[in-house]
């Protein structure tokens, strides 16, 4: 599974420098069905929709939503390049995603491992299969280098 992983995340990368572009935060995230059908692929757009929940998880879920008509999204996998915060972490509980993939964890609002532990905490009556750390590095790096670049440009 690990190189069908790579494959995924290498998807919502480019998705995340997608919204690097849009000059919004460079998270990106797709969904795959159990067939191995891409159903949805966004990035960040907060700021380029004026929707503060216009994160690439939540677009994401939307999208596939109404794609397959239901917004139980049960037997999909969601791929993103940063840990979830709390409010896609609730979302995907409640789509009832199979497995969540990320590439770098969110020391500071993560919600899945980091700071809360929502998609697998037995108080909820849904958990996800959690995989970590695919491309983080990569990840990683487009968050470092998008938020340096904006210190910089705020020195000048």
């Amino acid at each position: 599974m690990i190189e069908q992983d790579e494959v995924w995340m290498r998807k919502a990368i480019k998705a995340a420098e997608n919204a690097r572009g849009l000059n919004e935060v460079p998270i990106g995230a797709c969904l795959i069905s159990e067939n191995g059908e891409l159903l949805a692929t966004a990035g960040n757009r907060t700021i380029t929709d004026c929707d503060p929940t216009a994160h690439a998880e939540i677009l994401v879920l939307r999208e596939a939503a109404r794609k397959i008509g239901n917004y139980r999204l049960t037997a999909t996998t969601l791929y993103t390049t940063i840990e979830p915060c709390p409010m896609c972490a609730g979302a995907l509980v409640n789509a009832r995603i199979e497995r969540l993939v990320f590439g770098a964890h969110d020391i500071r609002f993560g919600a899945v491992e980091s700071v809360f532990q929502i998609c697998n905490t037995s108080s909820l009556n849904h958990q996800i299969e959690i995989t970590t750390g695919v491309l983080a590095e990569d990840c990683r790096r487009l968050m470092q280098n998008f938020f340096r670049a904006k210190r910089n440009a705020k020195s000048i």
